[in-house]
């Protein structure tokens, strides 16, 4: 729609400043003619907006202009306010910075759309972290944050799975991840992934870095996941499935893919798993509605537990 348009370019011009038409053109998805009409239209109505010519021309509003929220829908105004999350917001110490925004923001709409908002902040709560974990503490958080924000340099002591478990590193923090309600880190050079809740210590140096200008922390946090999971399911296993169970995860997914049922309804697929003692303590809890054909190792190790299940139960 041409009016939600006009409100796109407003606030474009509004947080990015000079920005020429065939840039506006690119981000709105629109020809440059269509752009030159709109410009055209909003100087009509009034909006104080200037183009300049030249090779560093462009189109930009006049200095100290602001425009009001009124070009929001009422599903943005719903999402913008679902998406709040005062529980990570306060845990990086910006929670009363949250508060005070949501604020101005829920001031600014229309009576409308401000009703809209409250009922879906009433009736939503969003609560990532699971059921059966622990809380981390993380009191390290805040520093990092203000470390990534202003580009200085991290000295820490950081407790890893192996030996020696305690190492000290130099850290040049590039973004902050909140995964299933834990923090991690992304950090130079490499860059590599560390979680904030095993840093022990924590020194903010003098030292400055900049940020390469290609990182992109969505991309590289999507890379680091697949890798995670290629990693952590690096065998397979032959199962034979009883009628009716399903398997969650990746495991759930092979079968989907390419499991085949048998005359006896039977569901036969290889399925991804981490290790032949990670595998036997998840296929021992379906007890006799699985099947293990191979590997010989896994398949070996499960008869050897019955046995000695049956033995112990009599």
């Amino acid at each position: 729609m041409k009016s939600s348009r006009l409100v796109s370019i407003l606030l474009l011009l509004q947080t990015r400043g000079r920005l020429t038409a065939a840039q506006l053109a690119e981000e709105l998805e629109v020809s440059v003619r269509t752009i030159y009409r709109d410009v055209e239209a909003l100087s009509t109505a009034g909006i104080p907006l200037y183009g300049d010519a030249g090779h560093a021309g462009g189109y930009r509003l006049l200095d100290g202009y602001r425009t009001r929220l009124t070009g929001l829908t009422t599903d943005e105004a719903e999402a913008l306010f679902l998406a709040g999350v005062p529980g990570p917001a306060a845990e990086l110490g910006l929670g009363s910075v949250l508060a005070a925004a949501q604020l101005k923001v829920r001031a600014a709409l229309p009576p409308e759309l401000r009703t809209h908002a409250d009922r879906i902040s009433g009736r939503f709560h969003l609560d990532a972290p699971g059921w059966y974990a622990d809380a981390d503490e993380t009191p390290h958080l805040p520093a990092v944050a203000d470390a990534v924000w202003n580009g200085r340099v991290l000295r820490v002591l950081y407790r890893r799975w192996r030996e020696p478990t305690d190492v000290e590193r130099r850290l040049e923090p590039y973004g902050l991840v909140l995964k299933a309600g834990r923090w991690y880190v992304v950090a130079g050079p490499g860059p590599r992934t560390y979680r904030v809740d095993q840093i022990l210590q924590l020194t903010t140096t003098d030292g400055e870095f900049t940020r390469p200008d290609d990182f992109d922390l969505a991309a590289y946090w999507a890379a680091y996941q697949r890798d995670f999971h290629d990693r952590l399911r690096p065998a397979e296993a032959l199962i034979r499935l009883a009628p009716g169970v399903r398997l969650a995860g990746p495991m759930g997914a092979a079968v989907r893919a390419d499991g085949r049922t048998d005359d006896d309804g039977w569901t036969l697929a290889t399925v991804p798993i981490e290790s032949v003692d990670h595998a036997h303590g998840e296929f021992l809890r379906l007890g006799t509605d699985i099947e293990v054909l191979r590997p010989a190792a896994l398949r070996d190790r499960i008869a050897a537990t019955v046995r000695e299940l049956a033995k112990r139960y009599g």
